[in-house]
């Protein structure tokens, strides 16, 4: 039996073999921008493992998201910018460096401390890595400004988590609700300014695209308007992302659990108007109302 060592090297030869001349054609052609997608679809295949606590498929899911770094590392080697061995040097310089309370003399007994700890040693490097200007950005070559907190956040990352982020920092200096009830405060606001402005939403007012053609047969909304209830949508968003936040829990993972939650019960819905004989378009809203609890109770039975 190899050990972890020549398991993964065994790996890393078989991308090396897969890219060059002679190996797969589509692997040959594939890029940084072609393989993104599916970079991202592996991750949240391994987010709905843990999730599902399929420990069984867990570590192939895994495997695949090893695999879009073997990818990447692979392709920067054949263009010389830099290679796995980089990506491995970097990895464990960067857990030696931020665990000093562990490999270094600093002293950190609770996991507030690593935290604060962790938080300030990434400023540091990037510091560090942006050279002795990080401190001040210039702006028109005129007004020297400090770097901002936001600053290490992507804006490319699904957006309930860039919001998670945004407010984690800002929360860091103070800038945070003092307690749960000024959130909730915050969540009535935003809901009072999103009525306030469907006060001009055409007549009939909102109405859901129903059945038949989507879109069909509702108002025309001006652009302004949209404008407006697209931005007090997002506020109410932003605001529910830092309960959420506040409460120590992941947004992302917390709706995509609901998400789940409703495909099992509409699904469920689907399959007892099946065995009736029915079909969605058939039944009345009383009727998928009913089946709709029926499938809440079930759950809760079971």
């Amino acid at each position: 039996m190899s050990n972890t060592g020549e398991r993964f090297e065994r790996a890393v030869s078989i991308m090396e073999r897969l890219r060059a001349p002679g190996g797969c054609p589509w692997d040959r052609e594939q890029t940084f921008d072609s393989i993104k997608p599916y970079t991202l679809e592996e991750t949240y295949e391994v987010l709905e493992a843990i999730d599902n606590r399929d420990w069984e498929e867990l570590p192939g899911e895994l495997g695949d998201l090893l695999l879009q770094v073997l990818f990447y590392s692979e392709m920067a080697r054949e263009q010389g910018t830099f290679s796995i061995d980089d990506v491995l040097d970097r990895l464990s310089n960067k857990l030696v460096n931020r665990h000093p309370h562990v490999f270094g003399d600093t002293k950190a007994d609770t996991s507030a401390e690593v935290k604060r700890n962790w938080e300030a040693l990434k400023t540091e490097e990037r510091r560090k890595r942006l050279g002795e200007n990080a401190d001040a950005v210039r702006t028109e070559g005129k007004t020297a400004v400090p770097a901002s907190i936001l600053a290490g956040i992507s804006s490319s990352m699904p957006s309930l988590l860039e919001a998670h982020k945004l407010s984690s920092h800002a929360a860091r200096v103070g800038f945070d609700w003092p307690n749960m009830e000024g959130l909730f405060d915050k969540l009535a606001e935003e809901t009072a300014e999103l009525r306030e402005h469907l006060q001009e939403f055409p007549l009939p007012g909102p109405r859901p695209e129903g059945r038949g053609v989507a879109g069909s047969g509702r108002p025309t909304i001006p652009e302004d308007l949209r404008a407006r209830l697209e931005e007090e949508v997002g506020d109410l968003f932003f605001v529910l992302v830092n309960i959420a936040r506040y409460l120590a829990l992941d947004p992302e993972s917390a709706l995509r659990k609901t998400n789940r939650k409703f495909r099992r019960r509409f699904q469920w819905m689907e399959q007892r108007l099946h065995d009736s004989g029915l079909t969605l378009e058939s039944a009345s809203m009383d009727e998928l109302e009913s089946l709709w609890q029926q499938a809440k109770q079930q759950e809760r039975q079971s």
